[in-house]
């Protein structure tokens, strides 16, 4: 067993290292005045950077979650290391001997990470090597036909896994069956016996923002080969899928200085884009591009939402045509307020990717490809009109409602108001009944395309597992009114009473969280004005919205001191319901425009019916 490091050489490799140059691996950071640098914390989510570095003093703190420390304790969280694994680490970096107390030795094999990542390192070289042998031809042929040369696949660390010979060669290195098992390079059978992971296939290293090898991706080559086309490393303690983008290593620098990255979706992509000039493109590795792909991103990228800086980059994603492809451009733009940057699609001619585009076009057109982006904003638009025959006016006012959300989803309000002149002009329709469609949407967004923030730093929706809460709510004025009478009912429900209460628990609400709550209140109306009433409509909503049940139960009421107590409660609440109401009459219109008063008498005097009690019941609630 070795001994403590020697803490004087401790102090002495925390001293020789750059805490700037290590954090700055994984972080863009940027001049914060004398002596500090600050970025996007890598410990939380945020839009405006409120992590800072302080090479003069080693340290880094952030403002917005109080992590702090020194490289040693930045590499533990970072990369889930051991203090001693990272001290070792950056003393290999700066070419430090460390010393042991009682003349131990440092333990080479000190650490399951480290080991995994030397094992995957060591199957890289040997993967790269096996690439020029005569077994690796259909590796060389596929790499060719797709116009990559052996310079290519050595930039790239492209290499070549044969049928056998991976796990022997690795044993003959001293790395044991379950440490080859816990990289994900060596599958385990039946009895204990062990196999190589890939076999027979053209193979291409993942690394991190350090360039270290976490894993792989391997393309099948063989007919034999009955496994699936693409087969990636399984979740490993360094390999997590969904944090991981392929090329970023390459790519780093030139996002922080260019402001801009290229999401492609291959890795023969990646490589295509690189070749062509477009050094800023990466690739996720088998799996979805997802929210943590989008946190490395706005830390590399310098993605920071201020006045300043807001929109400035550009974060550009590349679609194939067919319906894989299109379900990823959805999910791509379900996440796209997560970005400040101004967020791109684009989608080459004749559906060719951007590998086959360089094949066939050659590099120039690669570059044209991203140069022609078109905003993601006017990308899903139009991908939602062309479901719509905009012909007929029914097809025209589908098509409003479809697009409607998608507008009313813009951040940015001078572009929002743009796209509703854009939306208008499309459809061939007035702008002020666009413009109103638009706003009347803007309640009804879905979660997904809603602004994620409030204001600058705070978050509009609280983190699932702790589920909503009230401070989070968005602060638009259909919340706020859906929020108020769901106040007002809990805290004074004999203000309310139930025949205003049980009328609101009907009506429709535009935020999800808050029709949760609405619900636990329909189902709680046997206990409604009793003590226990607010405990029952805790007790009727899923757990993670007992919170946000307990706020509305307790928060102050916005209504101003010495105020009518009871007509502000039953206002708010009538208000609500004759929103509801409102709906329901427009809808009840639509469906008389649309109904053959000779065809369907009876239907058309049935919505007229219906009509006349909505009108009745709006003037009851305005005489109460």
């Amino acid at each position: 067993m070795p001994g403590l490091i020697r803490r004087n050489d401790i102090d002495e490799v925390r001293a020789r290292i750059n805490i700037a140059d290590i954090v700055g691996d994984y972080v863009t950071l940027k001049g914060a005045g004398v002596g500090s640098l600050k970025g996007l914390c890598p410990f939380h989510d945020e839009r405006s950077p409120s992590f800072h570095v302080r090479p003069q003093v080693g340290r880094y703190h952030c403002f917005g979650c109080g992590e702090d420390g020194d490289v040693f304790s930045f590499l533990q969280k970072m990369d889930h290391t051991t203090f001693t694994e990272a001290v070792e680490r950056m003393a290999a970096r700066v070419g430090y001997e460390l010393h042991y107390e009682d003349g131990g030795q440092a333990n080479s094999d000190h650490g399951n990470r480290a080991r995994i990542l030397a094992a995957n390192q060591a199957a890289a070289e040997y993967f790269v090597a096996q690439l020029t042998t005569p077994d690796a031809e259909p590796a060389r042929a596929f790499l060719g036909q797709r116009g990559f040369d052996p310079g290519a696949a050595q930039r790239f660390g492209v290499g070549f896994a044969p049928k056998s010979g991976l796990t022997k060669h690795l044993k003959s290195l001293g790395y044991s069956d379950a440490e080859l098992v816990a990289a994900g390079l060596v599958g385990e059978g039946e009895r204990g016996s062990t196999y190589d992971r890939f076999r027979g296939r053209l193979v291409w290293p993942i690394r991190d923002v350090t360039g270290q090898t976490l894993g792989f991706g391997a393309r099948k080559l063989l007919d034999d080969d009955k496994g699936p086309k693409y087969l990636n490393t399984p979740e490993t303690a360094v390999y997590h899928k969904s944090q991981v983008l392929y090329g970023l290593d390459l790519a780093k620098r030139d996002i922080s200085r260019g402001r801009q990255v290229v999401v492609v979706e291959g890795y023969t992509d990646v490589m295509a884009c690189h070749l062509a000039g477009i050094t800023t493109a990466v690739a996720t590795c088998g799996t979805a591009f997802g929210v943590d792909h989008i946190k490395v991103i706005r830390r590399v990228l310098g993605d920071v939402d201020n006045a300043d800086s807001r929109g400035l980059g550009e974060v550009i994603f590349t679609f194939d045509p067919d319906e894989a492809g299109q379900k990823a451009a959805s999910r791509a733009f379900s996440e796209e307020q997560r970005f400040a940057a101004q967020t791109f699609v684009a989608v080459a001619p004749d559906g060719l990717d951007p590998c086959d585009l360089r094949l066939e076009r050659g590099d120039d057109a690669v570059r044209r490809l991203i140069a022609a982006k078109k905003p993601m904003f006017e990308f899903m638009i139009r991908r939602v009109l062309a479901g719509h025959n905009l012909d007929t006016v029914e097809g025209r006012v589908a098509a409003l409602r479809a697009t409607a959300p998608v507008v009313a989803g813009i951040r940015d309000q001078a572009l929002s108001i743009g796209y509703v002149r854009t939306l208008a002009g499309w459809l061939g329709m007035d702008l002020g009944e666009v413009g109103r469609a638009v706003a009347s949407a803007h309640g009804k967004t879905p979660e997904a395309q809603k602004p994620r923030y409030g204001t600058e730093a705070a978050p509009a929706a609280a983190p699932v597992e702790n589920g909503p809460s009230l401070v989070h709510l968005p602060t638009d004025p259909s919340t706020r009114l859906e929020r108020d009478s769901l106040m007002a009912i809990l805290q004074h429900p004999e203000i309310i009473g139930i025949d205003l209460a049980q009328r609101a628990s009907r009506a429709a609400y535009a935020n999800p969280s808050l029709a949760v709550v609405r619900d636990g209140i329909a189902a709680s109306m046997d206990a409604f004005d009793s003590p226990e009433w607010l405990d029952r409509v805790i007790a009727e909503v899923p757990a993670p919205f007992a919170m946000l049940v307990k706020e509305l139960g307790v928060a102050p009421l916005p209504e101003k001191e010495g105020r009518d107590l009871t007509a502000y409660c039953r206002g708010v609440t009538a208000n609500l319901i004759e929103r509801d109401l409102l709906r329901r009459k427009a809808e009840l219109l639509g469906r008389l425009q649309r109904t053959d008063a000779a065809a369907d008498p009876g239907g058309y005097r049935e919505v007229q019916v219906e009509l006349v009690r909505i009108e009745a019941e709006r003037r009851e609630l305005r005489s109460e």
